[in-house]
């Protein structure tokens, strides 16, 4: 019997129908592998994975190779994104024991969780041969598949230390510029071959370090990004990531958590900058947010698949044919110089391009929207709509930042419309819960990043709106965090004390495709003890900051946030108050000066309330003001956007 169907994960609900006896991860599933004395099967996975979906169509939909799992072995069926711990464990298994990592991952498991046996994608017959070898191994000489499954268990702990070091200093910041430009690509932008990943964290640290260097790569790779066909040119967003160096075929699937994090680095591009560019990406990308990922309850969904109609980016690409078919000869020629579609995919399609702004700016403003609106004819890829609290988090600090940046007020109430549901919905009794679906939650623990992301998100929120209460909900999360998260050597674990045990605590402080939950939890703590003076989040932040300084050499494209945070502690960071009736023209211009000024990881307490930043900070002859401190040590207020501007430029 598959045992999915009353799954809340999208991606489990996927195999719901597999002749695969199928588990979810708990402690059923172990029970029955001792019972029955078989091994774990465990494979993990995502809604949005291609190669998920093509090892599920080849194996777990085949009544054959569903046959030989379900004599052998007790099968387990994981959504990584539910189960980011889950994940974690069995990755740095299966890195470990092959060399590399990957979705779907198969992990071959004793009963007690020991992983033995690892891979990625298994083609079908390569898997039944696979199967039947892993049986012939458990049942003719077990004692060497125990010995290799806590051999591996323990190499893992051993290696399981968090590399530390003193806290990040200005020459940290100045030798990890050096390391990243070691491996950025000066022609296309990014770091490093295909694939090539959007480098968010990092492009973060760059902006706030200022330097020509640090520009210049900054500038290259989000224009290149922005051009190529990793963006969508007709609807806005941007997918996972590019399979070439150049930017222009990518692997169709688009994340909530790529998207949040872009959307807030292209705002600040355009804060830094200007660049009609970056506000246009800006801007769609958060339009595009709204329109494709936000759910009934207000939530934003986790992703949109690769696939439609079992062909990865079928929805996406276009041929010279198809233009012509909906715009005409003339129109479908001049589209198809501008969008570059000269067969660059499969099959003789094209993904869109735009290498250069169009020199007809309304025959191009006619022709995508035709395309556009054509495109929306065809089958449509698969959205995953659980609501992950980390990844809302994200989305709610990006877009609350965007809508006051360009004074579009319908995005900041979309997010406070999220924080809303992930404040009455994600947190049960103190405790974040991971994901939602359909505005109930699920039974899945918060995990570090949860934590942290959301009280970023809610900190962010804070500063945009003046509403105190997501500065009091940022704390109480904050509060959980130090007291259920910490290692004892100044860096935090990544699931908390009480939280299920698996075979290790996962604890990793490098980046993926969004920030480490260690540096994201320096990152709101700083935030925090800049709002309320404490020393107690103060230290906890530069305690978790350690290991920047000796990832900074040599691997910062892996410590972006990391980096991005020290330069916010090395800044102060800067702390602004603005006091004044929200309402009132004067209040509203000082608060702007402040958020257009760019002062890394810059914090602002807003209106009246019982935030300890605004203690004291009163109106000056009736007028509203602003103070500028770090500290909480402040200068003399000022009553002028021009006098704040200067203040902050000093």
């Amino acid at each position: 019997m598959n045992r999915l169907a009353g799954a809340t994960s999208p991606y489990l609900l996927q195999h719901a129908d597999n002749p695969v006896d199928w588990f979810e991860w708990g402690p059923d599933a172990f029970a029955e592998a001792r019972r029955r004395d078989v091994p774990l099967l465990i494979s993990v996975g995502y809604s949005a994975c291609h190669w998920c979906h093509v090892m599920a169509h080849e194996s777990f939909e085949d009544r054959g190779t569903a046959a030989i799992m379900n004599a052998r072995f007790v099968n387990i069926k994981v959504d990584r994104e539910e189960r980011p711990d889950v994940d974690a464990v069995y990755m740095a298994a299966t890195q470990a024991m092959t060399g590399q990592g990957g979705w779907p991952m198969t992990v071959f498991a004793t009963p007690d969780g020991h992983p033995f046996y690892a891979g990625t994608y298994f083609p079908r017959a390569g898997f039944q041969r696979l199967l039947m070898g892993v049986h012939e191994a458990w049942t003719t000489d077990r004692e060497a598949v125990l010995s290799q499954g806590g051999k591996v268990v323990e190499a893992l702990n051993e290696r399981a230390a968090l590399p530390s070091g003193p806290l990040p200093t200005a020459e940290t910041l100045e030798a990890a510029v050096r390391s990243l430009r070691e491996g950025f690509d000066p022609e296309r932008g990014g770091f490093g071959g295909a694939p090539k990943f959007p480098p968010s964290m990092v492009l973060e640290f760059l902006l706030r370090v200022r330097t020509p260097d640090a520009r210049a790569m900054a500038d290259t790779t989000l224009e290149a990004m922005a051009r190529g066909g990793l963006y969508d040119q007709l609807a806005g967003g941007f997918a996972r990531y590019s399979v070439d160096a150049s930017w222009v075929v990518p692997h169709f699937e688009k994340m909530l958590y790529d998207n949040a994090l872009l959307l807030r680095v292209y705002a600040h591009w355009w804060r830094d900058t200007g660049s009609p560019l970056a506000r246009r990406i800006a801007l769609e990308t958060a339009e595009w947010m709204i329109a494709e990922l936000r759910t009934p309850e207000g939530g934003f969904a986790s992703a949109l698949d690769a696939d439609s109609e079992g062909e990865e980016g079928r929805f996406y690409v276009w041929t010279p044919d198809q233009l012509q078919e909906v715009l005409g000869q003339a129109d479908a020629a001049w589209a198809a110089e501008l969008f570059e579609v000269t067969g660059t995919f499969e099959h003789g399609t094209s993904v869109l391009q735009l290498l250069a702004d169009p020199d007809d700016p309304d025959r191009y403003e006619s022709i995508r929207a035709r395309l556009r609106a054509a495109r929306e004819l065809r089958v449509r890829p698969g959205r995953d709509d659980k609501v992950v609290a980390a990844w809302n988090g994200l989305a709610i600090a990006a877009l609350a930042e965007t809508g006051a940046l360009f004074d579009r007020p319908a995005l900041v109430e979309a997010a406070t419309r999220a924080a809303t549901l992930i404040d009455e919905v994600h947190i049960d009794d103190g405790r974040l819960l991971r994901t939602s679906r359909d505005g109930r939650a699920g039974g899945n623990a918060g995990v570090l990043e949860d934590y942290a992301d959301v009280a970023e998100g809610f900190l962010t929120l804070y500063g945009i709106t003046g509403d105190s209460r997501w500065y009091r909900r940022a704390e109480a999360l904050l509060d959980t965090l130090l007291d259920r998260f910490p290692d004892g050597a100044g860096g935090f674990f990544d699931t908390a004390d009480d939280g299920e045990r698996l075979f290790q605590r996962p604890q990793d402080p490098t980046d993926n495709a969004t920030p480490s939950g260690q540096f994201a939890a320096a990152g709101a703590l700083l935030s925090y003890a800049a709002l309320s003076g404490s020393t107690r989040h103060r230290e906890a932040a530069e305690g978790a900051l350690g290991p920047v300084s000796t990832l900074a050499d040599r691997y910062a494209r892996f410590a972006g946030w990391g980096l991005a945070v020290a330069a916010a502690a090395l800044a102060g960071p800067v702390e602004v108050a603005v006091t004044g009736d929200l309402s009132d023209d004067r209040t509203r211009a000082l608060h702007r000066a402040a958020l257009m000024s760019g002062a890394p990881g810059m914090v602002i307490a807003l209106g009246e309330g019982e935030v300890p930043l605004m203690a004291g900070r009163t109106l000056v002859d009736g007028e509203p003001a602003a103070y500028v401190c770090r500290n909480f040590a402040c200068r003399l207020p000022v009553t002028t956007p021009a006098a704040l501007r200067a203040e902050l430029s000093d």
